[in-house]
């Protein structure tokens, strides 16, 4: 079956304003099935060492869980949950043996070669499915200000600009289970985007910008402006910056 698009792809990592850097990446390509891509972003939280620990191991579970994954009998949404749900395992195993306590975002996207797409994510690392100019759909933070979003008491604007929002209200290695939301796009097409980005990125950016960078710029050209765009919006404050950028090109 053809799908009628080229996929082309840019991921970007800088520490922004931080002394250190704890966001991790990984854009993967299946090793036996071709057209088949796994993209993970993990903010990881708690300390230097800490905050490492726990994006690290989330990219490592990817990775291991991706090279055993066989699309053609696997449901891809079990196991991008697996995922979440083994990282957070192991992450709350480290918090035991050591005196920090590591925590981490994972925003992770998986496309099949038939061109379907799968998202799991848990915390406020984001994942945006664009068509064109037009945002389609994007994951909800795991988020106190979400939470009060989603009650009418501020707006999403207002969210941005909240004292607190960096407060999670779920992420792996976290004391009780993470949240673990899913979706699925039935199939990709021409023109759309996706775009995986922690909050050092979507933070300084509203969803109509985001869907005007990806649908004008390349890959590569969009995710330096946005990395640019970004670190400048910061002010100096910035956080750590990760991001994955897959677009659909037409035939």
């Amino acid at each position: 079956m053809s799908i009628g698009y080229r996929l082309t792809a840019s991921t970007a990592l800088h520490k922004g304003d931080r002394n250190y850097q704890q966001d991790q990446v990984a854009l993967l390509s299946h090793p036996h099935a071709k057209g088949c891509v796994l993209g993970i972003i993990a903010d990881g939280m708690g300390g230097l060492s800490g905050g490492r620990m726990a994006s690290n191991q989330a990219i490592l579970t990817a990775k291991q869980l991706f090279e055993r994954y066989d699309p053609g009998i696997d449901d891809a949404t079990s196991m991008l949950q697996q995922l979440v749900q083994e990282a957070h395992v192991v992450i709350r195993l480290i918090a035991v043996s050591s005196e920090q306590q590591p925590h981490s975002t994972i925003a992770a996207f998986l496309i099949n070669p038939g061109g379907d797409c799968h998202w799991a994510h848990t915390g406020d690392s984001r994942i945006y499915h664009f068509n064109g100019s037009r945002m389609v759909k994007r994951t909800m933070d795991h988020s106190l200000v979400q939470k009060m979003v989603d009650r009418g008491e501020i707006t999403e604007e207002e969210a941005t600009t909240h004292p607190k929002s960096n407060i999670l209200t779920g992420c792996a290695g976290s004391a009780e289970a993470p949240p673990i939301d899913t979706h699925l796009i039935a199939q990709m097409r021409p023109g759309d985007a996706m775009l995986a980005c922690s909050d050092g990125v979507w933070h300084y950016f509203s969803d109509k910008e985001l869907a005007s960078v990806l649908s004008t710029l390349s890959a590569r050209d969009a995710s330096e402006f946005l990395i640019s765009k970004a670190h400048s919006r910061g002010r100096g404050r910035g956080d750590n910056m990760s991001l994955i950028i897959l677009k659909f090109e037409p035939l």
